[in-house]
Order: structure tokens, then C-alpha cells, then sequence
């Protein structure tokens, strides 16, 4: 699966054989926003469009737009994991932070 971007949205797209185009998807918003083409231009130019259309309709209903996520992420877990995920990082030369964004973004293939 292949991903675009466009104005901080990232959208999936997956290649549908049965009809022979790019069907691509918003990802990380509740509100279901899709397009397609047949080729990557027009994919490209569907999911701006898309994008755009979206933004507009939100602001034509008073809405404020889902947007993507923060990039903040709030975790509890056990203190014997919190202490050994420190350990790990400064073992590494990183802070917890950078330590977690590098582990998060190989688990998620970003």
C-alpha cells in the first residue's frame, strides 16, 4: 500500500484490478473522505481535489475539518517498561522521545 500527501492529509491508495484504477482513501480522520483515477495523474489531481472539497464543505457547514493527528501521543504503560524503553534510548545516544518516534515509525513501515 502506497501513501500521498496534500495539505497535512495523508491518504492510502490501493490499486483496484475488477476496475482497473487508484482508489485512494484519507486516513487518520473519522469522517470518510475518498477519490480515484485511472492514472497517477489523475489520482493526484482527484485526491487535491478531494482534499480541497473537503476543507470547503466543512467550512460551508460550520464544521471544523478532522485533521490529522497531532503527532503527540500520550502512552501509560507499566514503570518496568517505561524504565527499560529509558535505558535503551540513552543506550543509544536518543531521548525517550526520539527513541519511541524511531520504533513507531519502523513498527507503522512510515
Amino acid at each position: 500500500m502506497n501513501s500521498m500527501k496534500y495539505k497535512g492529509y495523508i491518504a492510502r491508495v490501493e490499486y483496484d484490478s475488477k476496475d482497473r484504477i487508484f482508489v485512494g482513501h484519507l486516513s487518520g480522520i473519522s469522517d470518510t473522505v475518498g477519490f480515484h483515477g485511472s492514472s497517477v495523474e489523475e489520482l493526484e489531481t482527484s485526491f487535491y481535489e478531494a482534499v480541497d472539497n473537503y476543507i470547503d464543505a466543512c467550512i460551508k457547514l460550520g464544521q471544523q475539518p478532522n485533521r490529522p493527528a497531532s503527532g503527540k501521543i500520550f502512552l501509560r504503560v507499566p514503570p518496568e517498561i517505561h524504565s527499560a524503553a529509558i535505558m535503551k534510548a540513552e543506550s543509544e545516544g536518543k531521548s525517550l522521545n526520539q527513541w519511541a518516534a524511531n520504533i513507531l515509525a519502523h513498527a507503522a513501515a512510515y
